[in-house]
């Protein structure tokens, strides 16, 4: 009996030792979004969050055994979110082009292009007609720094009445609703998202660039960057990563995980220069 007892004992004991080890392995994955960037993630009336992003992170959660907490933000304020840690990543339709450097990125899961957004009677078919237009952008966005940079398209922008600066796109495009702006630098995924219940409103044929979506890390964090990618392998090999692209039609076409690399490569938007 004393045998058995010290046995059962001593296997307690080891017990109690390797459970906070198991736990060790768990997380909480805190997700840094913009609060109102749809489809890629938002938060709706009822306060639930959503969108393609919010739903791939969660599923990302899920697939390491990690608890998902979501954190919404001010996009202008992402860096210092990020740094002060009050969440793991920036993951938001977050373009990785011109910030390769400021960030440990995640591999690339979607395309994109940045458009403009005019409404279909406003007699502006080509950007030469912006000249003199009142146009909007949502700040901290890569349509934004497009427009500020000497080698993108600031010369475009220098001929504009004036370029302003919203903290949304959803404000902004309610404001070309009530034709206070002309027109909207903005990525066509959102664009696309806007105007799916909305009629009169087109994108312009040609565009201000090209961009690829990952995910932004502190650059210390590798571990954590590496477990992410390796999870987001495994859901785009069992179609999860599909299934969840499927939900919304607006970006399915630019996604790249479900997709050979060479169709990928292919079906990448090319960039148009202004004239």
């Amino acid at each position: 009996m004393k045998k058995t007892l010290m046995f059962v004992l001593a296997a307690v004991m080891l017990l109690s030792l390797t459970v906070p080890a198991l736990a060790d392995d768990s997380r909480t994955f805190i997700h840094g979004f913009d609060m109102d960037f749809p489809p890629y993630s938002y938060i709706d009336d009822d306060g639930n969050v959503g969108g393609f992003d919010v739903e791939l992170a969660q599923a990302v959660c899920d697939y390491l055994g990690w608890t998902y907490e979501p954190h919404a933000l001010n996009w202008d304020a992402k860096d210092a979110e990020l740094e002060s840690g009050a969440c793991d990543c920036i993951w938001s339709g977050f373009t990785m082009n011109g910030r390769e450097d400021d960030y440990l990125w995640s591999i690339v899961y979607s395309d994109n292009t940045q458009m403009i957004m005019v409404a279909e009677d406003s007699g502006i078919e080509t950007l030469d007609d912006l000249a003199g237009k009142i146009v909007g952008v949502q700040t901290a966005t890569s349509a934004y720094d497009m427009l500020n940079d000497e080698e993108g398209q600031k010369a475009l922008m220098d001929t504009f009445a004036s370029l302003e600066v919203y903290e949304t796109y959803t404000v902004a495009f309610n404001d070309l609703q009530a034709g206070a702006i002309d027109a909207i630098a903005i990525d066509i995924t959102s664009g696309q998202y806007l105007m799916s219940d909305t009629e009169g409103y087109k994108f312009l044929d040609e565009t201000l660039g090209s961009e690829q979506y990952a995910i932004g890390f502190r650059q210390e964090d590798t571990e954590l960057c590496e477990q992410v990618n390796e999870a987001l392998e495994a859901l785009a090999a069992d179609g999860t990563f599909d299934e969840i692209g499927q939900k919304y039609p607006e970006i399915y076409d630019f996604l790249t995980l479900n997709k050979p690399a060479e169709d990928a490569a292919e079906e990448a938007p090319e960039e148009t220069p202004a004239a």
